[in-house]
């Protein structure tokens, strides 16, 4: 069984990398996962500055 580690994206970044990664990740568009980031309710500012600290780069 081939395991896949969450990283933030080298390539696919526009700030640090953390949506793309995340997309990478889940084989999904980025794009779907930055407009999710924007329009989705509650601390996301928050939530992306602890994951950009805690995600490791690619």
């Amino acid at each position: 069984m081939q395991y896949r580690r969450l990283t933030r994206s080298r390539t696919n970044r526009v700030i640090t990398g953390l949506c793309g990664g995340i997309g990478e990740y889940l084989n999904v568009d980025p794009v779907i996962i930055r407009l999710l980031w924007l329009l989705l309710p509650g601390p996301n500012l928050f939530a992306y500055l602890v994951g950009s600290l805690i995600v490791p780069e690619s």
